[in-house]
């Protein structure tokens, strides 16, 4: 049974790709530049891109799942696509951000929700992984401050986040690909616990032994400096979930452990995962 994953040299789409080749899954993994680098020795790997309608059915042929992110420009192109080429089932990494109160205000929820309905109005079947926060993000945020800096600049010091660990949602997309009962099933996800911006510092500063400087700096001049590295509609959706985390304390979720089996990664773990990428 061959299943086909979509972002395969992202930060979810390549855990996918190991977990189910780890399961002795026959994986086919796309890509939009015509060469393996970046991807394991032997892998099968095939040019798509979700924005371009004609790559896609040589990729999905003969396929019967696939791991797919949200590209709401190329939904269409991609449900024909995997409808003529008999796919049954197809996981969708969406976005906590469609179960906000209103989801039209937002323009992460708003593309998110495109492509989830195109998939529920289409003959395949379904799952969708919801994430709040990535931890990964924090790589956006703080990566080249702590790097060559040893500091980090912040607005809202005492803010609460719940991130949650990369490997954790690709777990849960290797689990509802691979084992029955998922169908139809929509699963909000967040980190295991609700930490400041604060202490998540202290726990890279752990994992790299290196004391970071803290700083709290005005809004304005955080959105200017994270304007460096991140676009607009991720400065807005970060701050305005930074701002929320002052006086709301974050959801978390057992999901994970619950779905899978095993228990999610804590923020302390995953700064230990990605401890490299600080030094």
């Amino acid at each position: 049974m061959v299943t086909v994953v979509f972002g395969a040299r992202g930060n979810v789409g390549r855990h996918v790709a190991v977990g189910l080749s780890t399961r002795g899954e026959h994986v086919r993994l796309t890509s939009r530049e015509p060469d393996a680098a970046g991807f394991p020795r032997g892998a099968e790997v095939v040019v798509a891109d979700l924005e371009r309608a004609e790559t896609l059915p040589a990729a999905l042929e003969g396929a019967q799942r696939v791991f797919l992110y949200a590209i709401p420009d190329g939904i269409d192109g991609f449900v024909a696509a995997a409808e003529s080429a008999g796919v049954q089932h197809v996981v969708l990494l969406s976005s906590g951000a469609v179960l906000q109160a209103d989801p039209e205000s937002s323009p992460i929820a708003r593309m998110h929700t495109v492509v989830e309905s195109a998939i529920e109005k289409s003959e395949l079947t379904w799952t969708f992984i919801r994430p709040g926060m990535f931890a990964t993000n924090a790589l956006w945020w703080w990566q080249r401050s702590i790097r060559d800096e040893g500091r980090v600049r912040v607005p809202y010091a005492d803010a609460r986040t719940a991130p949650i660990h990369e490997k954790d949602l690709a777990a849960l997309a290797v689990t509802a690909l691979t084992e029955p009962g998922h169908q139809g099933r929509a699963y909000p996800v967040w980190g295991p616990e609700a930490l400041t911006l604060r202490k998540q510092v202290q726990r890279i500063g752990a994992a790299i032994g290196r004391e970071i400087t803290f700083e709290v700096i005005p809004v304005e001049q955080a959105r200017v400096e994270m304007g460096r590295t991140m676009p607009q509609i991720g400065i807005d959706a970060v701050l305005a979930g930074w701002e929320a985390g002052i006086t709301t304390s974050p959801q978390v979720s057992t999901v994970v452990e619950e779905i899978t089996g095993q228990p999610a990664h804590t923020f302390a773990q995953w700064a230990q995962d990605h401890a490299p990428d600080f030094r």
